[in-house]
């Protein structure tokens, strides 16, 4: 406990890490006796079917879909990290969002946090709601509108923390006692996939499932896509485990594979991730030819203090606003060069995103503008790189929105100049 204490994120006021964590990490789904060649790093097992002893009787696997040797290493690995009883992989992250939500049946009401991936938003607002679920949206940071927002058919409450592109930290104790007080059945989701399992725990915050899109943090190479879903709940996983292998939104074995093994470097990435995005985060607020920085680690977050009660630490997702308007914003991502203009987040590389036209052009306008998701709004994922080389790259890039733009409105001049004489 000693050690953990000297850590970084403990030492700024965060929460002690997971004991075990790197150790699970590593070990947790690859034990070696497990297979009779006593392989150190578990086998791909590419085989869709498994010899039965007889009718009805198999070793623990009969079907690809149902259950795979290198698919439940990978899930027992997740499970040890979340602190989780049980873990199931899916396809994608939508694929978790999607099995999840088949838990409920029309009629039930979906209440969700209303700055969520415009993935989610569009799912639940597009695709549910024509299945007869009620979706509602709620600002679930303000724990009286969470309040006002329950419903009598209100089954599922979906939180995301932090949000994405915004970065709003919903306090998931809070929501979760309040929820489960009104109604104990209804089912509190956390979508974790900007801060890991080794940044946040929502099952020991009093979620009832945790589900990630694997494919960020998770996996961390950007080379997977993946959804998990980890729970405690006898109940739900046998409901899970069924619509798993019914639904059929089931990962490759090669990709569980590759998923695992990014498991195993989870911890050293984490810890660099949020160091990189705290050097980031602090030259952009300081910087004049920006308008306001949004990080959880900087004790300018308004939930800044929320995320030292509920997280060992930050992930590398910052947003910021650039002074000036859309042709700035383009300018600057059009002139990264360690930086890639690219959706997603969570990998080693650095990457750069502007949610009003690439993760959330499918949110209505109106939403968008009420979320603060504006022209000017830039995401980074700060990935793994040498610090210098990050800030630089910044710093060049938000000089040449200044100059092109400033260039800009020097012809604009010249021509309205040119056109005024020549009258």
């Amino acid at each position: 406990m000693a050690s953990q204490k000297q850590n970084d994120s403990s030492a700024a006021g965060y929460q002690p890490l997971f004991k075990s964590f790197a150790t699970d990490a590593i070990h947790v789904g690859s034990e070696p006796e497990q297979w009779n060649s006593r392989a150190v790093v578990p086998p791909i097992s590419l085989s869709t079917t498994f010899k039965q002893h007889g009718p009805g009787k198999h070793a623990g696997f009969e079907y690809s879909r149902c259950g795979n040797p290198t698919r439940s290493c990978l899930e027992r690995a997740i499970a040890a990290l979340d602190g989780a009883q049980y873990c199931l992989a899916l396809s994608s992250g939508m694929a978790a969002t999607l099995t999840i939500t088949h838990l409920l049946k029309a009629g039930d009401g979906i209440l969700c946090m209303n700055d969520v991936y415009g993935g989610t938003n569009e799912y639940f607002s597009k695709i549910a709601a024509e299945f007869g679920l009620g979706v509602s949206f709620a600002d679930l940071t303000k724990l009286a509108l969470l309040k006002a927002a329950l419903k009598p058919n209100t089954k599922m409450l979906w939180i995301e923390t932090p949000t994405n592109p915004t970065l709003k930290v919903v306090d998931i104790k809070g929501c979760a006692d309040i929820v489960h007080e009104h109604n104990k059945d209804i089912i509190v989701v956390v979508d974790n996939t900007f801060m890991s399992s080794y940044f946040q725990r929502p099952l020991a915050l009093g979620a009832d499932i945790c589900m990630y899109s694997a494919t960020k943090y998770m996996n961390g190479h950007s080379d997977v896509v993946m959804g998990l879903i980890s729970l405690s709940r006898d109940d739900l996983n046998e409901r899970l485990k069924f619509l798993q292998s019914a639904l059929g939104a089931v990962p490759s074995p090669f990709d569980c594979y590759m998923c695992h093994r990014g498991l195993k470097t989870l911890h050293v990435r984490m810890k660099q991730h949020f160091k990189n995005a705290m050097a980031a985060a602090q030259f952009l607020e300081a910087d004049p030819r920006v308008d306001g920085v949004i990080f959880q680690g900087l004790p300018s977050h308004p939930q800044h203090e929320l995320t030292k009660r509920q997280c060992t630490g930050c992930s590398g997702m910052i947003s910021f606003y650039i002074k000036g308007k859309l042709e700035h914003a383009s300018t600057f991502l059009r002139s990264l060069k360690l930086f890639t203009l690219a959706d997603s987040l969570g990998g080693v590389e650095s990457l750069a995103e502007h949610p009003v036209s690439m993760t959330h052009v499918s949110v209505p306008e109106n939403e968008k503008k009420e979320l603060g998701i504006s022209d000017t709004l830039i995401r980074l994922s700060v990935g793994l790189e040498d610090e210098e080389n990050i800030i630089a790259d910044l710093d060049q890039a938000l000089r040449a929105a200044v100059i092109y733009c400033f260039l800009c409105l020097c012809l604009m001049v010249m021509h309205d100049f040119f056109w005024s004489n020549k009258g």
